[in-house]
């Protein structure tokens, strides 16, 4: 038999050479496809995204208080002009100092009793956040401030939610959630005038993914001054000037601007409305009039003989300079017979605050209606060189509810309900009791509908009633 061949010892160096390749390729090959589609690391110049994955929201409005102009050095009052539109600042100035605690070159800075007030106003509807970021300037104490806003041209503010206490000396961020129909503007306040000075940067309005639940049980739409429905169905549009829908945030109404007065005005009360404020008696113009409307002025009614008679009174709104500010708009007013306002309807104004303060809710329906009320100087048809029709009768109907929620349900047939209808006459009785009459009634005279979100078989009960006065 041939003998077998020795296999060569000079072929294992290239067997392992081959191996080595084959092992390299193979792990670099697995490397790349499962990289593929990875993120590379961050560098100090890159924001990693959120571990969620979630981008962050874009702004609807964003203001970081840089401006290429000059900046604002004295705590005068001065409307100046930043990235986002002209503010105007208070008590306030554009800090570039060292001492102010800012993410760019300036931020805002606010003395104690100043403000920065938008001057326009962002397009929003429904649900936003709003966040804005504060610190103690420099190595002051710090203090109290809030956020303001307002959904009808800075016409009024309401505070959004709690006042802040800011004494960090480098920015936090505070948050606020802001339900806007229309439009909204924002105003920020430093309330605490014994403390020090306070700076702000980076105002952002953000959509909210989600309402929040209303708190303590409530339901959506509970206390809303229009809860019970809309008599006239009136809406905010100029091809219905004498059927004009106005919200004044603390009443809604529907204004008339060819008798220069509402045709009725709707308010909810609960004990919180009640507060310790004093009367504004700040008669002015509503400047949401529309411009080619005649506008009615804190003089209009002067000499006329009649007062300037509220609807939604002063004394339900007291819980806020704000809220009794509101109630002297003129579109709030008739023309009154003096002893009618000053005795009859005060009377029944301190009888529904009484009901409030014992324990109840008060959903309160005020209007007026004809021509020619007797005021000091005798019968009036019109005043103001005819531009203001003075009412011959003046009603309200006041639905009354123990405290709680979900008012629209707790209403039954068996819900109190005091309507009066009255004479506009300056002999009327003092006593409002004389007056009582029912809804249906009102509703004959009027041709409105009160009440018409309360179920239909409940309603038809209610329009019928006539309280006891007691």
């Amino acid at each position: 038999m041939p003998k077998r061949r020795k296999k060569s010892s000079s072929n294992y160096p290239i067997v392992i050479i081959l191996a080595i390749i084959t092992f390299v390729v193979t792990y670099c090959t697995r490397k790349f496809t499962t990289d593929k589609g990875k993120q590379a690391p961050a560098t100090s110049g890159q924001q990693r995204p959120p571990a969620s994955g979630k981008k962050k929201q874009p702004a609807l409005f964003r203001e970081n208080f840089e401006t290429a102009a000059p900046v604002k050095e004295h705590y005068n009052t001065e409307t100046i002009t930043l990235q986002s539109g002209q503010w105007t600042l208070k008590n306030a100035v554009i800090g570039a100092k060292a001492e102010d605690h800012k993410q760019g070159k300036q931020a805002l800075r606010v003395r104690g009793g100043g403000s920065a007030t938008m001057e326009f106003d962002i397009t929003v509807t429904g649900t936003v956040t709003v966040t804005l970021k504060h610190a103690a300037y420099g190595t002051d104490a710090g203090g109290a401030w809030e956020l303001w806003y307002s959904v009808n041209k800075g016409q009024r503010f309401l505070p959004a939610g709690n006042a802040v206490h800011t004494s960090e000396r480098e920015l936090r961020t505070s948050t606020f959630t802001i339900v806007a129909q229309k439009t909204l503007r924002l105003q920020i306040r430093s309330t605490d005038k014994e403390n020090g000075r306070l700076n702000f940067d980076e105002i952002r309005v953000v959509r909210s993914h989600e309402t929040p639940a209303p708190s303590g049980g409530a339901v959506p739409g509970d206390d809303d001054n229009m809860l019970l429905g809309n008599p006239s169905d009136a809406t905010p549009s100029l091809v219905t000037p004498n059927n004009y829908l106005m919200d004044k945030g603390y009443y809604k109404l529907s204004y008339n601007r060819d008798r220069g007065t509402p045709n009725w005005v709707c308010w909810h009360v609960t004990a919180k409305d009640l507060g310790h404020m004093s009367r504004s008696r700040d008669f002015r113009p509503d400047a949401d009039v529309p411009d080619s409307w005649y506008q009615v002025t804190q003089s209009s009614y002067s000499g006329s003989g009649f007062d300037r008679g509220h609807n939604c009174p002063s004394g339900d709104r007291t819980f806020s300079r704000a809220a009794n500010d509101a109630t002297f708009l003129m579109t709030n007013m008739i023309p009154q017979a003096p002893n009618h306002n000053q005795h009859l309807w005060s009377g029944l104004e301190n009888y529904t605050r009484d009901l409030v303060r014992a324990g109840n809710e008060v959903y309160v329906i005020m209007g007026s209606y004809g021509m020619g009320g007797v005021g000091e100087k005798g019968l009036r048809k019109k005043i103001d060189r005819n531009n203001i029709t003075v009412p011959d009768h003046i009603w309200k109907v006041i639905v009354v509810l123990p405290e709680g929620n979900n008012d629209l349900k707790r209403i039954n047939k068996h819900t109190r309900i005091i309507a009066v209808n009255t004479p506009n006459k300056n002999d009327v009785s003092k006593q409002w009791t004389a007056y009582l009459t029912t809804i249906a009634e009102i509703e004959e005279a009027t041709h409105l509908k009160l009440l018409s979100r309360v179920p239909e078989a409940v309603r038809q009960e209610l329009v019928k009633k006539i309280d006891s006065g007691n």
